[in-house]
């Protein structure tokens, strides 16, 4: 095995766990996002990620964030939303997150808008349970928490007294909730549910299962809520009233001693595509209405992050900005000029990855796809400087090119390589791909490929090798 081969074994990655490792490559393959191990493919978004988790800190701290993620299709939003649901979790926060759909929207008739209130909750994840489903188990994480305070204040569990304090310690936390929106119902079936955790009686599993399909939105008529759960509500949530319990629920994450609600719609471009301008105005009011909140105050502990196109955001037709109080408040200021970065504002685009980003994502690449299936990989350094030059000599890839495409691309090639032993790179990617620029006749259509760097004069110079990466 050559020098280039053993790097890849021995190379500066971390011994990934292999159902993780499975699920990872299974995802770049088809080019959709990895839903865990995305930090291991995490390349050149150190500044994205830097503003997100300052958001974090002020949310943690008490305050409202909201940001737009704006990028084309392939280009990351996706893959960057879930890194920061990582982090998120890893620090203590509660996230949940939603795709929208035709038939889940911020606002809408016929149940289009608490579906996805109901898929948040669906996907509500914390540190504990990553993967979502965590409704019941945060909850009974805080009652546990709370009746441990008491044990270490020298109460008896099986002493009358401690159900007495456990109850006043129940509502004493919740009493802040009953003067929002929907508060005093929201702290009714929680207290309903707290009571019937430990009840004896047989219809306790019941009446807790009645109670937290009361809180996922499972409820289409009022008379159906009080059936199942035994007493009434005076509302049910809804279309028109899912995000005030948002806003509940990212209150009551910092009393249950989570740091805030961190929440992630993605997908935002199905906004852009409702073809009623009345509908999709009032899923744009929707929008302004979370702004305000989040930026003026009033949704305390709550991290909204939208994902979009940039048609989404700019189309002055159908987007964002064809909406003048969402586009005068999110449209660039005549001072930000290309060239200069600013992620302190609600929008952050996403650059397009760098050449030397690009080579060190395929090199990472190599090096877990060696590792998963034990494989002396035989492309070289030369062959991955060669599979970048392919990708980024097409007319418009100085701008066009995408993660998505270019991993598409060549984790085929690894999968044929793998799988024929005797092929080898130049058979696979084909040396008749390689554009011999010296015999372009036109150097605008075909321009040379080269790599981005701060020297312009070492462009047409620079090597890669695997040393110039910090893994």
């Amino acid at each position: 095995m050559n020098n280039e081969n053993a790097n890849i074994k021995d190379g500066n990655v971390p011994t990934v766990p292999r159902r993780i490792l499975s699920s990872l490559l299974s995802s770049i393959s088809a080019g959709v996002v990895p839903r865990s191990g995305a930090p291991y493919i995490a390349i050149g978004r150190q500044d994205e990620i830097a503003a997100f988790l300052s958001d974090l800190e002020d949310v943690d701290q008490g305050g409202g964030a909201m940001r737009f993620l704006i990028g084309r299709y392939g280009s990351g939003k996706s893959f960057l939303i879930q890194l920061i649901r990582g982090y998120a979790l890893e620090r203590d926060f509660l996230t949940a997150d939603c795709d929208l759909s035709p038939e889940r929207r911020l606002y809408g008739t016929g149940g289009s808008g608490v579906a996805t209130y109901r898929e948040l909750m669906k996907n509500l994840a914390s540190k504990s349970s990553p993967d979502g489903g965590a409704l019941s188990k945060i909850i009974s994480r805080w009652i546990g928490k709370l009746r441990s305070s008491l044990l270490e204040s020298g109460f008896k569990p099986d002493s009358p007294e401690f159900s007495q304090e456990l109850s006043k310690k129940v509502s004493s936390e919740l009493s802040e909730l009953e003067f929002l929106v929907g508060g005093f119902d929201f702290t009714c079936v929680i207290t309903q549910y707290y009571k019937a955790s430990i009840s004896e009686n047989d219809d306790a599993n019941e009446k807790m299962s009645a109670c937290l399909r009361w809180l996922r939105g499972e409820y289409a008529t009022k008379t159906e809520a009080k059936n199942a759960l035994g007493f009434s509500v005076s509302v049910i949530i809804n279309d028109e009233n899912w995000y005030d319990f948002l806003k509940l629920w990212a209150a009551l994450a910092h009393k249950m001693g989570y740091r805030g609600l961190v929440v992630f719609i993605d997908e935002c471009v199905n906004l852009y595509k409702i073809p009623h301008r009345v509908s999709r105005e009032n899923n744009y009011e929707k929008i302004l209405s979370m702004f305000n909140d989040t930026l003026q105050g009033r949704a305390p502990g709550l991290d909204i992050v939208f994902g979009g196109t940039p048609q989404f955001l700019e189309d002055t037709r159908r987007g964002l900005f064809s909406y003048e109080a969402l586009r005068s408040r999110l449209c660039d200021s005549r001072f930000a000029l290309d060239g200069f970065k600013n992620l302190i504002g609600p929008v952050i685009r996403l650059r397009r990855l760098s050449d030397d980003e690009l080579y060190a994502l395929i090199w990472r690449v190599t090096l877990l796809y060696s590792q998963y299936y034990n494989w002396d990989c035989p492309v070289t350094d030369q062959n991955r400087i060669d599979f970048l030059n392919i990708c980024t000599s097409r007319a418009g890839a100085d701008s066009m090119i995408t993660p998505r495409e270019m991993l598409r691309d060549y984790m085929t090639v690894l999968n044929i390589l793998m799988q024929n032993p005797e092929a080898s790179f130049d058979d696979v990617v084909g040396k008749n791909l390689t554009l011999e620029h010296s015999k372009n006749t036109d150097d605008d259509i075909f321009p040379e490929p080269q790599v981005q760097n701060t020297h312009e004069d070492s462009q047409h110079d620079r090597k890669y090798t695997a040393n110039d990466i910090d893994f």
